[in-house]
């Protein structure tokens, strides 16, 4: 079995192999004060830019807003439907998401749905992208004396990431933890004040680090990639992308980076007559919308489940191909077609394989039989053409040179393939 990813072979090809081949990318931010503060979408587009690539923003963030205002409101709505992004980010009111769970799923869970759900119905193919904020500098004071988990920083800090995960795991959408971000700056380098006076709004680093860890989760690119400081001290900046280096690039598959693009994979059956073999191919492959198979005999279907016939005995790489939005992945798998020919025009059906598993040699036994073709052919499909000796009754094969592995044995004159397995 083979398994090769596309995300981005297409693009890289086009670009002469360059994995750092400029993209474009165009995304609406709907969020509140965190989003407009230091015009953050505007800032990631410069980091971006800095990097050799292109982004496009648009945003609505008015003072306070909520998921649920942004759900209700035309404005955001209207942006939504314009069905021209490659991702929309979604940003809660800060506090809300670190409210007790009874809460949250009736303020909170629902409208992250509903305006994902609006999203994907404006472009399938655009990403919903969960901004994880931050806890507060020392904890929600406001909130401390009826929910004690955000009485601290790290108490609150724990809850949003919770919550955050929450949704974009609900919803099969992608995370921009920033809030991590924030967490390894203040356990790593407590000196890079992030907060403005107020503690909860970012200051030019804090909206710094948002604007590098967006750059790693749109761009599925190195942050460190970034030239562009921010009038930062270069010392910080520096910093900075580093943090958002480790806590997401290296990490993307944690942030759901990958996890719901295509994923092909198949299961096969085949029902052998005496002339010709018919196998069902059953689709196991996620997150698709359209399948290409290459039967390896020259044929090929566009059927979710086909079932294909072979009239040749021999094997076969059977390829699934499977494509969403631009993305494809390609499963591959060999199906081995026994000898068609009919048992009564053999003179003795009977054979004796042995030992199984074998090591260093494979025995065979027939009362007659006489081979002039013999072949071992591994799980990738390779032919191998074995060295063995051949008596009226026995056949000795020499597989000493094969590794450990599942194998199939096919001679001419015998009726089908045996399967047999070699150990080391």
């Amino acid at each position: 079995m083979i398994r090769l990813k596309f995300l981005c072979f297409l693009l890289l090809v086009a670009n002469g192999g360059n994995l750092f081949a400029q993209a474009s990318k165009r995304v609406l931010f709907l969020g509140n004060s965190y989003t407009y503060v230091n015009n953050l979408p505007q800032l990631c587009r410069d980091v971006a830019l800095s990097a050799g690539d292109t982004l496009a923003v648009d945003v609505n963030a008015n003072g306070g807003q909520t998921l649920q205002g942004h759900f209700t409101d035309n404005n955001s709505i209207s942006k939504i439907n314009q069905a021209n992004w490659d991702y929309v980010v979604l940003q809660e009111q800060s506090q809300r998401p670190s409210f007790s769970q009874s809460q949250v799923e009736v303020e909170v869970f629902p409208y992250a749905r509903g305006l994902d759900s609006m999203i994907k119905a404006a472009n399938a193919c655009t990403e919903t992208i969960f901004y994880m904020t931050w806890g507060r500098k020392n904890g929600d004071a406001g909130n401390c004396a009826v929910w004690p988990p955000v009485c601290t920083y790290s108490g609150m800090d724990s809850m949003l990431y919770l919550r955050y995960m929450a949704m974009a795991n609900d919803n099969e959408a992608l995370v921009s933890p920033v809030g991590q971000v924030w967490k390894y700056l203040r356990a790593n380098h407590p000196l890079i004040e992030l907060y403005q006076p107020d503690e909860s709004h970012p200051s030019a680093e804090g909206s710094y680090a948002a604007a590098c860890c967006f750059y790693a989760i749109i761009f599925q690119k190195n942050p460190l990639l970034i030239t562009y400081d921010f009038n930062l001290n270069a010392a910080i900046a520096a910093d900075i992308r580093q943090a958002a280096k480790v806590v997401v690039f290296d990490s993307l598959s944690d942030w759901n980076v990958g996890r719901y693009a295509p994923q092909a994979n198949f299961s096969s059956y085949i029902d052998s007559f005496s002339n010709i073999s018919s196998v069902t191919f059953t689709n196991n492959s996620v997150h698709y919308d359209s399948v290409h198979w290459d039967f390896g005999d020259g044929s090929s279907s566009n059927a979710i489940n086909p079932i294909h016939t072979y009239n040749l005995s021999d094997s076969f790489r059977v390829v699934l191909s499977v494509f969403k939005c631009g993305q494809m992945d390609t499963f591959s798998q060999i199906v081995v077609i026994q000898d068609i020919v009919s048992l009564e025009n053999i003179p003795n059906p009977f054979i004796k394989i042995y030992p199984n598993p074998a090591s260093r040699q494979l025995l065979v036994e027939s009362e007659r039989l006489t081979v002039e073709r013999l072949e071992i052919i591994d799980a990738l499909g390779k032919i191998h053409q074995p060295i063995y000796q051949q008596s009226e009754r026995k056949i000795i094969i020499d597989i000493h040179l094969l590794p450990a592995g599942a194998y199939w044995l096919r001679m001419s004159g015998a009726a089908k393939v045996h399967p047999f397995t070699i150990i080391k």
